[in-house]
């Protein structure tokens, strides 16, 4: 296992060059600069120890929700208890907001605003639940459940679980029933607008929608978190990266009816090292360019990942009539198992009840590396690239590809894609050699991929 994660990107360069008669246009600097990009090690984002909380040790101002009227049954509404406290923890330095273990509280949706006082810790050692019928909902607040804003230096752990209790909302969904209108649904945790924020250790279960959102945030830590739903449910992507930067998720384990991993427009400086992804859609940049909006995703790198009975592994996906550019991107050891589409770029992208119009704008794709990326493919089209007539994507790198078909042959498909392939590369990437060439395999082999959602 350790061999097949060891690479020595200095050969690949060395060897580039050595063929660069046969690649004259492209860009050695831009795979220097790719290989470049680093993640940081775990020991760099380890969060420091915290007091027992049977003491008030360390000068830390314990905040506990029980102490402000919170019944913690699982039964009682606790949400004006968890306001209560949160104004208190809020406004005292060094001071932790205490949800305690072996208890459930049942919390309806509920805004936690900052700015606040310095050295603020979120402790979640019991189990926060959402309530299960949609119709009692708080219809001022549709879309969120635990929202937190406007936060600087915080730190969220333990190892409590947050329970959307979503089955009812994913029955009424028209994704479930087409019969059902399509509306939106609450997201379990979401972090927006803050900055130098540490997340450990949580359990995010069977969210109504999606589970964790990073919004118009920078500096953000995510560390062991683990997200859980049927692979069946709608919509509820893992964790969801928007308008942020500078964002580190290390050592999480993901499954759930959506996309593990979700990055969209207005992010940049992605890092993401030893993610568990299955079931799920994968690890997706995108979707961008819907309703000929501007997509922008730069800077973004998976180092050593499994993904196991995905309907994708790492894919890029836009919609025609978008704008902007996705770039800077390296997916590298990354290991599949029975994964529909190992590697995919998809500018065809519908989630839509209709058929989507033919557009002759898109987002730009360029400069992705794919390394090290190996195991079982259930699609025969395991490399598909399916990018856009009039916006081409450009220098798409593949070294040290292996991916195999249990009961067939494997095939690369590319559509107004360019890029190569150096050392091993199964199936072979030829096809991107020229703008427009296609490597088909037989008809009663071919599983074919539709550019909508699954």
């Amino acid at each position: 296992m350790d061999n097949f994660f060891l690479v020595s990107f200095l050969g690949f360069l060395i060897a580039a060059q050595g063929i660069a008669g046969n690649m004259g246009h492209y860009n050695i600097d831009m795979l220097e600069e790719l290989e470049s990009m680093d993640i940081e090690e775990e020991n760099e984002i380890e969060l420091s120890e915290i007091p027992t909380w049977k003491s008030e040790r360390g000068g830390k101002v314990l905040v506990n929700v029980d102490s402000f009227g919170a019944a913690g049954d699982g039964v009682t509404d606790d949400t004006r208890a968890f306001q209560n406290a949160w104004i208190t923890a809020c406004s005292a330095p060094e001071s932790v907001f205490l949800v305690p273990e072996e208890r459930k509280y049942l919390v309806n949706a509920t805004r936690f605003k900052g700015p606040c006082a310095d050295n603020l810790i979120i402790q979640i050692d019991g189990t926060i639940v959402a309530p299960d019928e949609p119709k009692d909902w708080d219809k001022t607040s549709p879309h969120i459940w635990l929202n937190f804003s406007k936060l600087d230096g915080v730190l969220f752990q333990g190892h409590g679980v947050i329970d959307g209790s979503g089955s009812k909302w994913w029955a009424s969904s028209c994704k479930k029933n087409k019969s059902n209108p399509c509306r939106g649904a609450p997201t379990a945790l979401t972090i927006d607008s803050s900055s130098a924020i540490k997340v450990k250790g949580l359990t995010i279960l069977n969210s109504q929608q999606m589970h964790f959102v990073i919004s118009k945030s920078n500096s953000v830590r995510i560390n062991g978190v683990k997200v859980s739903a049927p692979g069946d449910s709608p919509n509820t992507d893992g964790i969801h990266i928007t308008e942020s930067t500078d964002v580190v998720l290390q050592d999480c384990k993901i499954g759930t009816g959506d996309d593990c991993i979700s990055i969209v427009n207005a992010s940049s400086n992605i890092k993401m090292k030893r993610l568990y992804c299955g079931p799920g859609h994968g690890i997706s940049i995108g979707s961008l360019g819907k309703g000929n909006s501007t997509g922008i995703v730069t800077e973004v790198i998976l180092d050593t990942a499994v993904l196991k009975n995905t309907t994708n592994g790492v894919r890029i996906k836009t919609w025609q009539g978008g704008s902007g550019f996705v770039r800077g991107v390296r997916f590298q050891n990354v290991m599949v198992e029975d994964v529909s589409n190992p590697i995919i770029i998809d500018q065809f992208y519908c989630d839509s009840p209709t058929a989507c119009q033919p557009r002759t704008s898109a987002v730009k794709i360029s400069e992705i590396m794919y390394q090290n990326i190996s195991g079982t493919t259930k699609s025969a089209k395991a490399i598909n690239f399916d990018c856009s007539d009039t916006v081409p994507c450009s220098n798409l790198v593949l070294s040290n590809i292996n991916l195999v078909k249990k009961d067939g042959t494997v095939e690369a498909y590319c559509h107004s894609a360019q890029g190569f392939g150096y050392g091993t590369v199964h199936p072979s990437a030829d096809c991107l050699s020229s703008n427009d060439k296609r490597v088909e395999v037989a008809e009663s082999s071919v599983q074919d991929i539709l550019h909508t959602e699954l």
